[in-house]
C-alpha cells in the first residue's frame, strides 16, 4: 500500500474549546503514528468556530512534542496571508524543533472569506500575485546556497519538505514548473482532479528536490464497524458543510441519523458533489472505495480527513482505516 496520511482542522465541537479540540488532535497524531501514518498535517483556516489550526505552525509545535518519528507539516500554510521570510523562520524553528519531520505545505487561497484581508491588514488578491516568486523565495531560503542579503535563522539551509498544494490547475502548473511534489484537495474541491493531475505529470520539470512527478491525493474517510454506523459519523462534518455553504458556519454538530435524507434537493446535491473523493463505510466499503480512487488517480500517496463529533470515533476510525488497507 501506499503510503497514507491525515489532515486535521483541530475540530471544534459543540460544548468543547479549542484547548480540548488541539489536546484532540495531539491524540489523533498519536494514533496516526502508532498506526503507521505517513505524515499528519494542518490546514489554516482562520476566523471559523470549528477550526482551530489557524496559527498551524504553533499548532504543529505541539502536534510535534506529543508525537516522536511521524512526519508533520501543513496542509497548508495560505502563503498570501503570510511574508515567505517568516514563514521560513517559523518553520526553520519546527526543524530544528523536530529535525527530518517538518512538511511544509503551501496554498493560494486566503483560508477564510475577503474580510480576512482587511483583519490581516493584506492585500490578498496582490499577494496572491507574488505566490509563485514567495515560493521560489522559500525554497531559496530553505537551499541555504543563494548570495542573499538576510537569512532568516532558524530557516536558512533547513531540512524542510516543500510541497505545493492546490485545487485547480494554476496550482497543477506551478507545481510542475518548479519540480514540487503536488497535493490535490479532492477530499473538498473534486471538480478539477483529473485535468490537474494530467497537467501536473505531463509538463513535470525535475527538479533537485524531486526527479519526476509525486502526486498526494485528498479523501474524506469514515471508518466504523458497519456502513450505517460510518454514514451517522460522517453526517457531522455534513452538517459543517451545509452550515458554511448557508454563512452560518459554527462548531461540529453531534450526528444526526439520516441527515442528508433531511436536506432539501440542492443541498444533498452539494454534499454529493463534494463527496466524490470520499470512503464512508465499514473496512471493507472503505478499502473498496479507495482501491477505485487510487485506480482512478494513481497517486503515490492519499491523505485523509474527515472530521467527527466526538474525538475518539475518528481515532477508532483510524485504526479500522489501516486495518481494512493492511489486510
Amino acid at each position: 500500500m501506499i503510503p497514507i496520511s491525515i489532515l486535521d482542522t483541530v475540530p471544534v465541537s459543540e460544548g468543547c474549546t479549542p484547548r480540548d479540540a488541539m489536546l484532540a488532535s495531539a491524540a489523533l497524531a498519536q494514533i496516526a503514528e502508532e498506526q503507521g501514518y505517513a505524515r499528519f498535517w494542518i490546514a489554516e483556516h482562520h476566523a471559523m468556530d470549528g477550526i482551530g489550526g489557524a496559527a498551524t505552525s504553533v499548532v504543529l509545535a505541539h502536534i510535534g512534542h506529543a508525537t516522536r518519528t511521524i512526519r508533520i507539516g501543513s496542509g497548508g500554510i495560505m502563503l498570501p496571508n503570510h511574508n515567505p521570510f517568516v514563514i521560513a523562520e517559523q518553520f526553520g524553528t519546527l526543524d530544528a524543533l523536530f529535525p527530518g519531520r517538518i512538511d511544509l505545505g503551501l496554498g493560494r487561497a486566503p483560508g477564510a472569506d475577503g474580510r480576512i484581508a482587511n483583519a490581516m491588514r493584506k492585500n490578498i488578491g496582490q499577494a496572491a500575485e507574488y505566490f509563485p516568486q514567495d515560493v521560489i523565495d522559500l525554497r531559496t531560503y530553505f537551499e541555504g546556497k543563494a548570495d542573499v542579503a538576510l537569512k532568516p535563522n532558524p530557516g536558512w539551509g533547513a531540512n524542510v519538505e516543500m510541497w505545493m498544494l492546490g485545487s485547480s490547475l494554476f496550482g497543477a502548473q506551478l507545481a510542475a514548473q518548479l519540480g514540487m511534489p503536488y497535493a490535490f484537495a479532492s477530499h473538498f474541491a473534486p471538480d478539477h482532479l483529473d485535468a490537474a493531475l494530467t497537467l501536473y505529470r505531463d509538463r513535470f520539470v525535475p527538479s533537485e528536490q524531486l526527479d519526476r512527478p509525486h502526486v498526494m491525493a485528498g479523501m474524506t474517510v469514515f471508518t466504523a464497524e458497519t456502513d450505517r454506523e460510518a454514514q451517522i459519523l460522517a453526517s457531522s462534518q455534513e452538517q459543517m458543510y451545509v452550515a458554511l455553504r448557508t454563512g452560518q458556519p459554527g462548531k461540529i454538530l453531534p450526528p444526526l441519523p439520516d441527515y442528508r435524507e433531511s436536506l432539501p434537493i440542492q443541498a444533498q446535491a452539494m454534499l454529493a458533489h463534494v463527496g466524490q473523493a470520499a470512503a464512508v463505510g465499514s473496512p471493507a466499503t472503505v478499502r473498496a472505495a479507495i482501491g477505485r480512487f487510487l485506480e482512478r488517480t494513481q497517486a503515490d500517496e492519499l491523505i485523509l480527513s474527515g472530521a467527527t463529533f466526538d474525538p475518539a470515533a475518528r481515532r477508532h476510525g483510524l485504526v479500522l482505516t489501516k486495518d481494512a488497507l493492511s489486510g
